[in-house]
């Protein structure tokens, strides 16, 4: 683990991404949480002393699947589960059909090394879900995340793409003054070519490290959790927020 104290895997981890194609039987690939998985890498947690964050297929009960994650803290023992609450429908991402949303609500779990926070994927970009889950006290928040190119698009839109994807995400590092990392995949599987760029972010919205777009990586970041409160002290976004004015943001539009 070269050192390494909170270990965060990329989203749906132990199987291939599912959801290119609507097909009943790829359901068999869910399991319940706890499960063999969770088992498995709650030994390796104790064992090394170290928190893992594991995105997983979640069997909840029979025709009722999510897109989940689990936080495991050091000592093996389950600290948190996290439902992803934005399920997209686009080519090759055919999620509506899998997964249903989370319901648990934006979520950070504390741990022996940070309080973590973990949203999945398209939730990403919701400027919303970072911001709920920064006030659940979360120091690291992680987007697990399975995003790539679809046929055809690379060569036109592969750099404009991916600079969306991490410019979004650096941003609520900023906005909320904790430390960002989304692990992606990489490499081909079926028609999508994940795109990786795997990233970690300070609550400046720097990036310590990333990965390139072709091959498997594992990244190694050191996080000074004392940049958090130097970060939100001298931008005091918090404080400044006018939370009597946000009402509206629980609709869906404003009609004028």
């Amino acid at each position: 683990m070269a050192g390494a104290q909170v270990v965060c895997l990329q989203e749906v981890f132990n199987t291939q991404y599912p959801c290119q194609a609507e097909e009943h039987e790829r359901f068999e690939l869910a399991e319940p949480i706890p499960g063999p998985t969770t088992a498995a890498l709650q030994k390796i947690a104790k064992e090394h002393q170290i928190v893992i964050v594991v995105p997983l297929f979640e069997r909840r009960t029979h025709g009722l699947y999510h897109n989940s994650a689990v936080v495991i803290d050091a000592d093996g023992s389950i600290a948190g589960l996290y439902r992803k609450m934005h399920i997209p429908d686009d080519p090759l991402y055919l999620e509506k059909f899998y997964f249903t949303p989370g319901d648990l609500g934006f979520l950070a779990f504390p741990t022996r090394y940070a309080r973590i926070g973990v949203c999945i994927c398209w939730d990403q970009w919701y400027p919303e879900a970072a911001r709920l889950t920064a006030m659940q006290g979360a120091e690291l928040l992680f987007y697990p995340t399975a995003i790539g190119w679809i046929p055809g698009e690379r060569d036109v839109y592969g750099a404009s793409q991916y600079s969306a994807w991490q410019t979004m995400m650096r941003s609520h590092a900023i906005a909320n003054g904790l430390f960002v990392g989304a692990p992606n995949r990489v490499g081909p599987e079926g028609q999508i070519q994940f795109w990786g760029g795997s990233f970690m972010a300070d609550p400046y919205g720097n990036v310590l490290a990333q990965a390139d777009h072709e091959t498997e990586a594992t990244l190694h970041v050191q996080c000074d959790l004392s940049l958090i409160n130097t970060a939100r002290t001298h931008w005091p976004f918090f404080r400044d927020r006018r939370v009597d004015a946000f009402a509206d943001l629980q609709k869906r539009w404003c009609e004028r």
